[in-house]
């Protein structure tokens, strides 16, 4: 799943707590990585294991620029795991894998910086 938000935006309008809870944020571990040649920007097609709860999900992530696929397998990610499934191209992506824009606009995967359990929720 992939949307490009302007990445020099103000700040968004203030929300209240529960409406930021209602964005379940999860730490997955990408477990595998192919390459998503039919996509219309570049991308991969990644397989995130999220733990028993959650389980094995996937998700189309524009990280080309800074990823080589066999390095991904192995990598904590984030990603957001209660949007709804969202069709890219002939590909169901069922999370929205995070990251922030570099100087470039290019994006940077969200990572915990140590190894925490799969299925952990941002808090």
């Amino acid at each position: 799943m992939h949307l490009t938000p302007d990445p020099v935006a103000p700040a968004a309008a203030g929300i209240g707590f529960d409406t930021f809870l209602q964005v379940d944020i999860r730490v997955g571990t990408i477990v595998s990585a192919e390459p998503y040649p039919e996509a219309r920007k570049p991308a991969y097609k990644l397989t995130i294991d999220f733990g028993p709860v959650i389980g094995v999900k996937k998700s189309s992530a524009q990280i080309t620029e800074h990823y080589r696929l066999e390095d991904l397998p192995g990598t904590q990610v984030a990603a957001v795991v209660n949007f709804p499934p969202r069709q890219i191209g002939k590909f169901m992506s069922e999370v929205l894998t995070l990251g922030f824009p570099d100087a470039e606009g290019k994006v940077v995967l969200v990572r915990p910086s140590v190894p925490v359990p799969n299925g952990g929720r941002l808090f």
